[in-house]
């Protein structure tokens, strides 16, 4: 198992005690990684460290307001390639398939596009194919990574460091597209509602859906999507 990606994977997913008991060891991993830079091992840091010792109330909070209610951080990735498109419902079978065929059985009630998820998986397989499925999603990371830094959110360093592994340089105009989308305040519930409605994804059989490997399903990540026309900011 890639010990990095699998630590990159809990660095993402809902704060609990658990994950704060284990920051030391998830910190160790990430320091130890001489595939990253020094820079980035640095970066990486604050972020472990706030998750070690902030109160627990304060970073779920934080979670929440960063990745559930913004349509435009969101950890599902399929939502900054599909989003309301009927598209991303073939994509999720094709996915779950994937991961059905090597075995992978997450246990989680979250969609199979969700990062730590794909991270999860990404880390039981040969680096090289590892690369091209962050290849993929590289402008992505840069998106959410610019997204952040805006913030001041110590997430940022997750992003930068998944496209710094990918061995990618993002296209420009695909992030500029992206980072065009408006966001929306998490604290406006009314706007964030008009947001989220979007057709029901569904996960019936698709007959075209096979067991194709992951860098197939994401290879349209470079052509991300408009927002919906009643978003607003």
């Amino acid at each position: 198992m890639d010990r990095t990606l699998k630590a990159l994977s809990l660095l993402l997913t809902y704060p609990t005690r658990e994950l704060q008991a284990a920051m030391p060891e998830i910190g160790g991993v990430l320091a130890s990684d001489t595939r990253l830079t020094a820079a980035m091992r640095r970066d990486l840091r604050p972020l472990v460290e706030d998750l070690r010792d902030r109160d627990i109330y304060d970073l779920e909070e934080t979670f929440v307001l960063l990745f559930d209610r913004s349509r435009t951080l969101s950890l599902n990735l399929f939502e900054h390639v599909h989003g309301e498109s009927r598209d991303r419902g073939g994509a999720m079978v094709s996915l779950v398939e994937t991961y059905r065929a090597a075995g992978f059985d997450p246990n989680t009630s979250e969609l199979p596009d969700h990062l730590p998820v794909l991270l999860e998986f990404l880390s039981t397989q040969p680096f090289g194919e590892v690369q091209d499925t962050l290849a993929d999603a590289a402008h992505i990371f840069q998106a959410l990574n610019a997204r952040l830094v805006r913030r001041e959110s110590p997430y940022g360093a997750v992003f930068a460091t998944l496209l710094q592994l990918s061995g990618a340089n993002a296209d420009a105009e695909a992030v500029a597209e992206l980072l065009d989308q408006p966001e929306v305040d998490p604290n406006d519930l009314e706007a964030l509602d008009a947001v989220w409605e979007e057709t029901e994804v569904t996960f019936g059989p698709d007959p075209n859906a096979g067991c194709p490997q992951v860098r197939d399903m994401l290879a349209q990540m470079d052509t991300p999507v408009n927002p919906a026309p009643h978003a607003a900011e």
